[in-house]
């Protein structure tokens, strides 16, 4: 018997249809009280005694192994703390160092903005000719040159739900002597990963979509145990050091993948992300992805006979899509402001794609099909030539 869904363990308005969890994961109960009693009992009582008295000091660690069951990692290869943005440029510049005489980082156009600009931001900083090559994503396997010293891509497409055949990318990668970097931001939580299987050195990701962490919620970033030794961290952080508390002048890293952490651990975010793992107890990821395909597809088959007008700008195979379903309009931000204000929540990447993400842990069949019908209604109305539905605000 399925475990699915499991929309009593959120606090989701009464109406609302969330299909945005692929950008913020709604608030599981339990965490308000969480970040309460962190704050109040332990905190507010404890004060700086907390650090050992409630364990503070072993919570980043705890959760990174929580987190590194979710994608196919052994206990102690996961670090959390910090954003994402800061973890891919620790893996970046960690990788480099491993392949000093190749000038390349390889990516690919799709790939998030902040990924190639702390890419770029590297290479600046490093001041050496170093080049960011990025070519179509379908391109990218047979772009992996000998030239080429790390490949930087992000598993699923934050625009389209375009899916990496991780193993055999990672495969090629080191056939051509090249170390492997995935951004697992939409896959963690979304569907199965294996990355001792995939054998990739690094994979970072972030925790606010599908572990329901919160905004601002710490990233994690995975070494490949075998090669932790190697890692020489571009940013040599306080908590990276093997001995923190030794108070010694000049730094020693840490003997494991605590070596990436940087600075002091988010406590009270991280102690909300460690509740709402909670909510995965007794779910399998393959029991996940399979309610997820179906919702999806559920949603592509309801939207393309309701709404001739949309273009479906998703990959149409399952095997090779992620867990959302996204929708080219050229006033799609409109649609999707008409939408929200129906209650359906999704959200808009420009330059005209209207995203919609399916987590199985609050989303059943009736709600896909209800979103749809108030797609078809938005759409066969016109209500989203409103005016008010025209002005863009900050967060798209």
């Amino acid at each position: 018997m399925t475990n699915l869904p499991k929309k009593h363990l959120f606090d989701i308005p009464e109406g609302m249809i969330y299909l945005d969890g692929n950008s913020l994961g709604p608030l599981p109960k339990g965490a308000a009280e969480r970040a309460v009693k962190t704050l109040t009992q332990e905190w507010g009582t404890q004060l700086i005694k907390a650090w050992n008295t409630a364990d503070w000091m072993a919570l980043p660690q705890k959760v990174g192994d929580r987190i590194a069951g979710f994608i196919g990692a052994a206990p102690g290869s996961v670090a959390t703390g910090d954003t994402l943005s800061i973890k891919v440029y620790q893996a970046l510049a960690a990788a480099l160092k491993m392949r000093p005489e190749r000038p390349v980082i390889l990516s690919d156009t799709g790939n998030f903005p902040t990924d190639l600009y702390m890419a770029q931001g590297l290479i600046s900083t490093i001041g050496k000719d170093y080049e960011l090559r990025t070519v179509a994503p379908e391109e990218v396997a047979d772009a992996i040159t000998d030239d080429v010293a790390v490949v930087m891509l992000t598993e699923v497409d934050y625009r389209s739900g375009r899916r990496h055949d991780m193993v055999d990318i990672t495969a090629r990668a080191h056939q051509n002597g090249a170390v492997m970097i995935w951004d697992l931001a939409h896959s963690a939580g979304a569907l199965p990963v294996d990355l001792t299987a995939c054998n990739a050195e690094f994979a970072v990701g972030c925790t606010y979509k599908y572990f329901n962490g919160g905004p601002g919620a710490p990233a994690f970033i995975y070494a490949r145990p075998d090669i932790v030794l190697e890692v020489e961290p571009a940013l040599s952080g306080w908590l990276g050091h093997d001995a923190p508390f030794a108070m010694e002048p000049d730094y020693r890293p840490a003997m494991t993948t605590e070596r990436l952490r940087v600075g002091t651990p988010p406590i009270v975010q991280l102690s909300i992300l460690d509740t709402a793992l909670d909510v995965w107890e007794g779910v399998s990821m393959e029991e996940i992805r399979g309610a997820s395909v179906a919702l999806c597809e559920t949603f592509i088959s309801e939207v393309e006979a309701r709404c001739p007008d949309l273009t479906l700008a998703s990959p149409r195979d399952a095997d090779v899509r992620g867990s959302q379903v996204s929708f080219a309009f050229a006033d799609g931000y409109a649609v999707v402001q008409a939408l929200i204000d129906r209650g359906v929540i999704g959200d808009f990447r420009a330059p005209n794609i209207m995203r919609f993400g399916f987590t199985p842990l609050y989303l059943d069949q009736a709600d896909v099909v209800r979103a749809a019908e108030i797609l078809e209604d938005v759409m066969k109305s016109e209500s989203w030539k409103d005016p008010k539905y025209q002005v863009r605000s900050r967060v798209t």
